[in-house]
């Protein structure tokens, strides 16, 4: 199994958004065709902002994995969220997600970025397993908290 990333261009819309809807409705993230569309572009297009890296098994896309980039003064200088990262339901449990999170760590320490950041469902303990593997640490002492200020929203 030939396991690779290739960072994601606004050429490859067609093939990646399938993959973030079915992310979102994995995840239940309510979000309309147009919004994952607009939101997707902005980050492909805007290097600045982040980075979206296909999955490929081989030739074939088996999934992405996104980091938006930021600033942490505790961790003295660039890091990234882990935003979004989908891989084929048939392939996980296989070392996939392994074998990513090692690729991405490797262009994130070449991009400069000194902390990598995720949030995972609780109740997703595949998924916890696998971050726990990749030497991913719960904060315990810190509590992820979120207020949404998009204009449409009902939370802002």
């Amino acid at each position: 199994m030939n396991i690779y990333i290739e960072v994601a261009t606004e050429n490859n819309l067609a093939n990646l958004l399938p993959l973030v809807s079915a992310y979102h409705n994995f995840e239940n993230i309510q979000t309309s065709k147009h919004e994952r569309e607009k939101s997707i572009r902005h980050l492909v297009t805007n290097e600045s902002l982040g980075k979206i890296w296909l999955i490929y098994e081989d030739t074939k896309i088996i999934g992405y994995i996104a980091l938006c980039f930021g600033f942490s003064i505790e961790f003295s200088g660039l890091d990234a969220f882990v935003d979004e990262f989908f891989i084929a339901p048939d392939l996980r449990g296989r070392g996939v997600g392994t074998k990513v999170l090692e690729c991405v760590k490797i262009e994130a320490k070449k991009m400069g970025i000194r902390a990598l950041h995720l949030e995972v469902a609780r109740s997703n303990k595949k998924a916890r397993n696998l971050y726990t593997r990749s030497n991913f640490k719960a904060r315990e002492k810190y509590v992820l908290m979120s207020v949404n200020l998009h204009p449409d929203s009902i939370e802002s």
